[in-house]
């Protein structure tokens, strides 16, 4: 059975005894932290964010000694809470679920419970990092992205299909839609490309075909991801 340092018979949180939780939670966050930056293998990582996750779950502990069981107190602290507008950039379901990780354990050491608090740390953690550093769930073929401006006369349907499939593994329309007044279509492709594929003699081969129309090659734009 776990059980919480506080005394749950008076109701009386001493000051040693808050403070043990306060600082539980700074060593919790700041492994929460370093395993978020160890487990992106492109080290695309956020210093402010890094910093982020060690101070979070200590403030939300130190939110949930100060409400306790006190009703009246819990809709005042909600009330400034409601004030504070949080600007970020974008992120990804990756940073979502660190945040929510920093919280429960903020959540759990400001209860009292350390030990269950560590234990989730460490558990939770190491899954977290192994399939991180694994990949799990990720595509090992890149996908790119291709965009190929046709004129209007040109039946797009199979034009290029020949092509794709002596230099891709994987291909399909994703879009089509019309520009410059109607009189161009712009194509949009999700290509995979064979490994040995050279991408400079596939783009030639596609203008050839397009009248020497523009033609776009670039990295796959990656989806928002929500939760």
């Amino acid at each position: 059975m776990i059980e919480t340092i506080f005394d749950n018979t008076t109701g009386i949180i001493y000051t040693s005894d808050a403070l043990k939780c306060v600082f539980a939670s700074l060593v919790m966050g700041l492994v929460i932290s370093l395993i978020y930056m160890f487990s992106d293998r492109k080290r695309r990582i956020s210093p402010n964010f890094a910093v982020t996750l060690v101070i979070l779950p200590a403030i939300v502990s130190i939110v949930i000694i100060l409400v306790g069981s006190n009703v009246a107190r819990a809709f005042s602290i909600a009330g400034v809470f409601s004030l504070i507008r949080f600007r970020s950039i974008p992120g990804d379901s990756k940073d979502i679920t660190s945040v929510f990780f920093a919280m429960s354990v903020g959540l759990a050491s400001g209860l009292g419970y350390i030990k269950m608090a560590a234990i989730v740390t460490l558990i939770i953690g190491a899954v977290y990092f192994i399939l991180m550093i694994t990949g799990y769930g990720v595509l090992k073929a890149t996908e790119k992205t291709l965009r190929i401006m046709i004129p209007e006369n040109l039946n797009y349907q199979g034009a290029f299909d020949d092509v794709f499939k002596e230099y891709s593994k994987n291909y399909y329309l994703e879009k089509v839609r019309t520009t410059n007044l109607g009189s161009l279509y712009e194509l949009t492709y999700i290509i995979v490309f064979k490994k040995d594929a050279d991408e400079k003699k596939f783009i030639d081969e596609i203008r050839c075909r397009n009248g020497n129309l523009n033609i776009t090659l670039c990295q796959r734009e990656p989806h928002v991801d929500t939760l």
